[in-house]
């Protein structure tokens, strides 16, 4: 689960998105990818692991959020450690009239706890929800009392989720 630690997310939903990447060096790449690997790393061991002093590291760590480059700092919890060992991807139709209301979908279902991701897609389904449960039994419940109950919904998909691998940097 992410624990977000900087921005909050409304926040970063309402910011105006960038159309033009941000201009990066590769001492750039560099700070990202050691934040990406350990965002709770020191401003002087991240200075020094990238090889700049540490008053340039700081400036470009802010530079960086500043330009939106990086949106936060995040806690990863393992929520089979607190008691939600199922994971599961849920894709999510709305119903064709319902298209008006995608805003207060995302609003109502980012609310839900057992919701850690919304992905907002393009395609055949509207969204994937990617969710944590005690066992089979509150995930059913969650897809048939939280999803399948709500008439803006035309339909659900549930994938189980065997492992979670976080992936290499996209640098």
């Amino acid at each position: 689960m992410s624990v977000e630690t900087s921005n909050t997310v409304a926040q970063r939903g309402r910011q105006p998105k960038n159309l033009q990447p941000a201009a990066i060096d590769d001492v750039d790449r560099r700070i990202l990818t050691a934040l990406h690997t350990d965002a709770r790393m020191s401003n002087n061991a991240l200075a020094e692991r990238v090889g700049i002093a540490p008053s340039t590291c700081h400036g470009r760590v802010r530079r960086l959020q500043e330009m939106g480059v990086i949106r936060g700092f995040y806690t990863d919890i393992d929520p089979a450690s607190i008691g939600l060992p199922l994971q599961a991807m849920i894709s999510v139709s709305l119903q064709s009239s319902a298209r008006g209301k995608i805003h207060s979908f995302i609003e109502q279902i980012r609310l839900m706890p057992q919701v850690m991701d919304v992905y907002f897609l393009a395609g055949a389904d509207d969204f994937i929800l990617h969710v944590a449960a005690r066992d089979i039994e509150d995930l059913r419940s969650f897809v048939v009392e939280n999803l399948n109950a709500d008439a803006d919904v035309a339909g659900t998909q549930t994938s189980l989720i065997f492992e979670h691998l976080r992936g290499a940097s996209p640098l």
